[in-house]
């Protein structure tokens, strides 16, 4: 399906773009590895997400150009090597993801638990997580939980009837049970998730997965547009028009979310340093 015009971007400065890359060498981005469309734009602002825990992931979901397949080892320096680019660029607010790894035993919970714990010994920023299920495992989750970072997210990338498509290794109430647990868990951190619009969904099954996010106590969505990254992903069925985008936002909103962030290039890590407000509200009370 041919881009509207509408959805077309301009391009930043390139020389913005480059200072971000060179002290990035070393490290992975899911900005580089999923090819996302922000990416001259938000490194030229020096924003990106860390990508941790190597760039091969051991699941194949439909719209993702992350590399799947045998993942290699977990290199223990990784923690000193994003702590070192974070004092490097200056970065005031940290986001950190992974793909996934179903082959380790705590899924790599370990692995984010240093690393958040790193940050926090040497920088000031804030810091975000976007974590995989873990398989559910309550321990990876108590792992992460426990390192206090100001923001956990799980994203559900799609409705309850696109999941076996969309995403057939991982699980609709699954993913729901993550977010509920962080919030078991540690009531202060504020979680986060996330979906992509555009695979095939019904309006009202947009409607009745935010509702089921929200009753999980997350605080933050996240609602994006999905393009399809490379042929081998899953094509887009439709476009959603941005009066759709502000619709949702304010439904989202109605339902209780403390913040919506809905648009055509939204993604789970776009702008993600202007909830910052919502950090000081709840350092406030």
């Amino acid at each position: 399906m041919p881009y509207p015009q509408w959805l077309l971007k301009k391009i930043p400065n390139y020389d913005d773009f480059y200072q971000t890359g060179w002290a990035l060498t070393g490290l992975d981005t899911v900005c580089e590895r999923a090819a996302c469309p922000n990416i001259y734009e938000c490194f030229g602002a020096r924003h990106l997400t860390f990508l941790i825990l190597g760039s091969i992931c051991t699941r194949n979901c439909a719209y993702c150009a992350v590399t799947h397949g045998l993942p290699t080892d977990v290199s223990i320096e990784e923690a000193d090597r994003v702590v070192s680019a974070v004092l490097k660029l200056d970065l005031t607010y940290v986001v950190i993801t992974s793909v996934t790894r179903d082959d380790l035993e705590d899924g790599g919970a370990f692995h984010f638990a240093r690393i958040v714990e790193s940050l926090k010994k040497q920088t000031e920023a804030g810091i975000e997580v976007l974590i995989p299920d873990f398989g559910g495992c309550r321990l990876s989750l108590k792992r992460v939980v426990r390192t206090k970072p100001d923001v956990i997210g799980h994203n559900l990338e799609t409705v309850r009837r696109l999941q076996n498509k969309i995403r057939p290794q991982a699980a609709y109430e699954l993913s729901l049970s993550v977010l509920r647990t962080i919030k078991e868990m540690d009531g202060t951190i504020l979680t986060k998730s996330g979906l992509m619009l555009g695979l095939g969904e019904e309006d009202d099954e947009i409607l009745e997965t935010m509702q089921d996010i929200r009753e999980t106590g997350c605080d933050v969505l996240t609602l994006g547009q999905y393009r399809q990254p490379g042929e081998e992903q899953i094509s887009v069925n439709r476009f959603i028009m941005e009066e759709g985008f502000e619709y949702l936002r304010a439904s989202g909103l109605a339902m209780g979310f403390k913040r919506v962030i809905s648009g055509s290039y939204v993604r789970s890590s776009y702008g993600a340093g202007e909830i910052k407000d919502l950090l000081e509200e709840r350092y406030a009370v």
